[in-house]
């Protein structure tokens, strides 16, 4: 076999091991860049080390680390009773309160937004009679409404693959399709899935009032009086809580207005915060998310050998050879969506995205509008169970729901969305032609 079938081949085996065993992704990405780089591509060990992606590491390890002393120090928690307490008069306020919020966090570089949002949001659903599946779906869509803001993990990692190639990009495209997609997607599910019944309905303590008890399709139950007490009294806010917010909206700031390097910055906000606030600082240390840090820079290093192979151009001269643009572009949508439903995110970009890079050039569709396509097709599975943000959604089902019952109803709702989903991306983005 040539080298490029065998590169592929590796690649094709790294997912279906990291698949079916607890196997990290990035782990076997470095493995295959140095067998295959070194031995089949006549690459030297040190050449395979330059694909390493430094810069995008920094940014991860920022990022993460930051947010996990915001969780840690209980700045997240402030902000999520905040916004419970906006919806306590209305109940229908809910879903669309957590859905912001995880947009909100997503958007600003909290890579594992769903994570910090999700133990919230699913006993809040649980405790008030709101549609479980609901409420862990509109927390899911919402981290993927501000996935590809210009300062996520997301939104940097895509421009930094793309702008390099001269390809025309827009980072304003890659973020607005995906929040308006996945708001529209939010608004139906809110409809389809009962958001409506909870109009009228106002929570006095635990004990829903007004217009009747909302639907939650056999999910409803109600806390007694005493148990929720604890949900009236005023969120403590101290000098950690307001130092963190100063940094987050730093953070904001800083990248977006002054072109600050995220990682390096969200470093900064991290230790200084450590410094001026050392309380717990150690645990949240800890709360850096170095699965995911050795996954994405893992399978980057290897596409690196995939590029530096011929591999890449040898897939992409072969869509462009298909002959009809518009369906090779769909085909790649569905290829990211499938195959992220079954692994990370991150990783299938990190090769969705350069596979499709000679079929850009070629200028038959829309460069701005397939990456937006491929953002959309690759993330929006993530409601499956078997990914990671469908997975933390179901690990934070309360104990007393029947988990197995909720994880058929979200196999039924994500296999929808596998169906659907890439086409859905293709048919707005890519067909018309507009971007």
């Amino acid at each position: 076999m040539t080298p490029v079938i065998v590169s592929i081949v590796v690649l094709v085996a790294m997912f279906v091991i990291a698949t079916v065993l607890p196997v990290n992704l990035g782990a076997l990405g470095f493995v295959a860049a140095a067998g295959v780089g070194v031995l089949l591509a006549g690459m030297s060990l040190d050449d395979v080390l330059a694909e390493f992606p430094g810069d995008l590491f920094l940014i991860l390890v920022g990022l993460t680390y930051l947010f996990a002393v915001a969780h840690q120090n209980g700045t997240v928690d402030l902000l999520v009773r905040w916004s419970m307490r906006l919806v306590r008069g209305h109940l229908v306020a809910a879903p669309w309160i957590f859905f912001t919020l995880s947009a909100v966090f997503s958007a600003i570089g909290a890579l594992f937004a769903v994570a910090i949002v999700a133990p919230l949001a699913m006993p809040f659903a649980r405790r008030y009679g709101v549609n479980m599946l609901l409420m862990g779906m509109m927390v899911i869509h919402g981290s993927l409404a501000g996935a590809f803001s210009p300062i996520s993990v997301y939104g940097t990692f895509v421009a930094g693959v793309v702008v390099p190639t001269g390809i025309p990009f827009s980072a304003t495209t890659l973020f607005l399709a995906p929040l308006v997609i996945n708001v529209v997607i939010a608004g139906v599910i809110f409809v389809v899935l009962g958001g409506r019944s909870l109009t009228g309905v106002k929570v006095v303590h635990a004990a829903p009032t007004g217009a009747g008890r909302p639907s939650a399709g056999g999910d409803a139950a109600v806390e007694s009086e005493d148990e929720d007490q604890d949900a009236d009294q005023a969120p403590v806010v101290g000098k950690a809580q307001i130092l963190t917010l100063i940094g987050i909206l730093t953070l904001a700031v800083g990248t977006v207005a002054f072109g600050l390097d995220v990682g390096v910055l969200s470093l900064a906000i991290a230790v200084t915060l450590g410094i001026l606030c050392p309380a717990g600082h150690r645990e949240a240390a800890k709360g850096i998310a170095w699965s995911t840090v050795l996954l994405v820079c893992g399978v980057i290093t290897y596409v690196g050998v995939l590029q530096e192979a011929g591999t890449v151009d040898v897939v992409g001269n072969g869509i462009v050879a298909l002959g009809v643009p518009l369906i090779a572009a769909l085909l790649l949508c569905y290829l990211g969506g499938v195959l992220s439903a079954f692994a990370s995110s991150a990783g299938i970009l990190g090769v969705a995205i350069p596979l499709a890079l000679p079929f850009l050039q070629q200028g038959s569709v829309s460069a701005i509008g397939m990456v937006a396509a491929l953002a959309v097709a690759s993330t929006i599975v993530d409601v499956s169970p078997f990914s990671t943000n469908g997975a933390l959604v179901l690990a934070s089902t309360p104990e007393d729901i029947d988990r197995e019952a909720f994880y058929r109803r979200m196999l039924v709702y994500s296999g929808i969305v596998v169906a659907t989903g890439p086409l859905l991306a293709w048919a707005l983005l890519v067909l018309p032609g507009w971007l």
